[in-house]
């Protein structure tokens, strides 16, 4: 069955891979782009995590830890930029997918907060 927050996180984690990877050979840049990796490969990981929560609490404990190493990616992203080590295309295309994956991820957190509601 296909998940859309499932396959966008892990999509984004590949792009971060190679980022990191191109940060290394091509930059010789090895502490930020260290960063970099650990935020953006945790946002899927704490993802999939999610999908086999406890509780809907736990789902959103989940969630919302993507949604804090998802704004920990883009600072990072941002310094990158900021700093010369990637240029604005490549910015502008990693940052474009970091943000709708917020804006879904913020959704679902959203949904499911207002199901714990109801619940209650």
């Amino acid at each position: 069955m296909e998940n859309i927050v499932v396959d966008k996180s892990l999509n984004f984690a590949v792009r971060i891979v190679n980022l990191y990877k191109y940060l290394q050979k091509e930059k010789k840049e090895y502490i930020l782009s260290k960063q970099l990796l650990r935020s953006g490969t945790s946002v899927g990981a704490n993802i999939a995590e999610s999908q086999n929560a406890q509780s809907n609490s736990d789902f959103i404990s989940k969630m919302s830890i993507s949604r804090k190493e998802l704004s920990e990616t883009m600072y990072w992203l941002e310094l990158l930029h900021r700093t010369d080590y990637i240029d604005q295309n490549a910015y502008n295309s990693v940052y474009a997918d970091a943000k709708e994956l917020y804006r879904i991820i913020s959704s679902i957190i959203k949904t499911s907060e207002s199901k714990n509601e109801m619940i209650f």
